[in-house]
C-alpha cells in the first residue's frame, strides 16, 4: 500500500535549502517530546536517540535540558525517562485560545442532549483527526477517546467529513499521504471506493463510519466550515452497535448532526 505513514506525515519537516532562521536544535527537542507515546511510555537515552534518529550525545543534550526545564523527569530505579504533566501545558494553551471550541461547546452539549449519545469536535492535523472537544453520554461507550486522541482521516466518519468538503484534489493527495491501514474486516482502504464515500457524503450532507477503525464503534459525522465554506473541523455523534443499527443512526442521528456542524459553522462566520 502506498503512500507515507501517518507518522512521517505529521513530522516537522525541515526545510530542503538552508534556512538561517531554521532551529535545528528546537527541531530536536521537539521530536523528543513526541517521541514519547503509549507505546513508549518511558526511554532509556540510546532509545531516545533511537526513536529520533539524533546521535546519542544530542539526545543527551535535549533530554538534559527538557528535564531541567521540568517536561521530562528520570526514573531515580531505572534510570528511564518519562513525560511530565507540565507537557500538558502547551496542549492546553492551545485548546484554552481556539474560539471554535469555544463556538462548538453549547451545540455539542445540546446534541449530546438531543441524542443521548456521545459528541465530539475534532480538527485536522496531517492526515489525521485531532479530538478537540467531546461531551460524554451516561451510557455504554466502547471506546475511550480523550481530548488530545487522533485518528485517521481515511477511515472515519469526521475525517470523511472533512474530506469531503475539500476539493478533490485535496482530497485525494490526503488519502495518498496516508498509510491506509487495514483495522477491521470492515476498513476501506481503496482511494477509489472512499471517494465514492466522500462523493456520497456530499450529497447527503454527512457521513459514516460503521466499525472500520474499532469493533463496535459506529459514528456519524458532519463537516464545519468557516466563510470561506472552507472545512475546519468536523463534529460526529457516537452510535455503538450495541444500541443502534446504521440505518437507524442514519436516520435519528444524521440530521441532528448536520444541524449542529450547521450552527457551528454560521456562528463562526459571524465571528470571521
Amino acid at each position: 500500500m502506498s503512500g507515507k505513514s501517518t507518522e512521517q506525515a505529521n513530522e516537522i519537516e525541515a526545510p530542503d535549502a538552508p534556512d538561517a532562521l531554521f532551529n535545528q536544535s528546537l527541531e530536536k527537542g521537539i521530536a523528543v517530546l513526541r517521541a514519547f507515546s503509549a507505546q513508549r511510555r518511558t526511554m532509556s537515552l540510546p532509545e531516545v536517540a533511537e526513536a529520533t534518529s539524533i546521535t546519542k550525545s544530542s539526545a543527551q543534550r535535549m533530554i538534559y535540558t527538557l528535564e531541567k526545564l521540568g517536561y521530562v523527569r528520570k526514573h531515580p530505579r531505572t534510570k528511564r525517562y518519562q513525560l511530565t504533566p507540565r507537557v500538558m501545558q502547551i496542549g492546553f494553551n492551545y485548546v484554552a485560545a481556539d474560539t471554535l471550541i469555544d463556538v462548538a461547546n453549547p451545540f455539542l452539549s445540546e446534541l449530546t442532549n438531543l441524542t443521548g449519545e456521545t459528541t465530539s469536535l475534532t480538527e485536522p492535523d496531517g492526515v489525521e483527526m485531532l479530538y478537540v472537544a467531546r461531551f460524554v453520554c451516561t451510557k455504554f461507550v466502547p471506546i475511550h477517546m480523550p481530548i488530545g486522541s487522533r485518528i485517521p482521516m481515511y477511515c472515519t466518519a469526521s475525517g470523511r467529513a472533512y474530506l469531503g468538503a475539500l476539493a478533490d484534489d485535496e482530497a485525494r493527495a490526503l488519502l495518498e499521504a496516508s498509510t491506509r491501514v487495514v483495522h477491521t474486516q470492515y476498513t476501506v482502504t481503496d482511494i477509489g471506493e472512499i471517494e465514492a464515500l466522500l462523493a456520497q457524503g456530499r450529497r447527503n450532507g454527512y457521513t459514516s463510519n460503521r466499525e472500520e477503525l474499532f469493533i463496535g464503534d459506529m459514528t456519524i459525522a458532519a463537516p464545519v466550515l468557516d466563510g470561506e465554506r472552507r472545512p475546519v473541523a468536523s463534529v460526529h455523534v457516537v452510535a455503538p452497535t450495541s444500541r443502534w443499527t446504521l440505518a437507524d443512526a442514519e436516520q435519528r442521528l444524521a440530521p441532528a448532526v448536520i444541524d449542529c456542524a450547521r450552527g457551528i459553522s454560521n456562528s463562526i462566520r459571524t465571528l470571521g
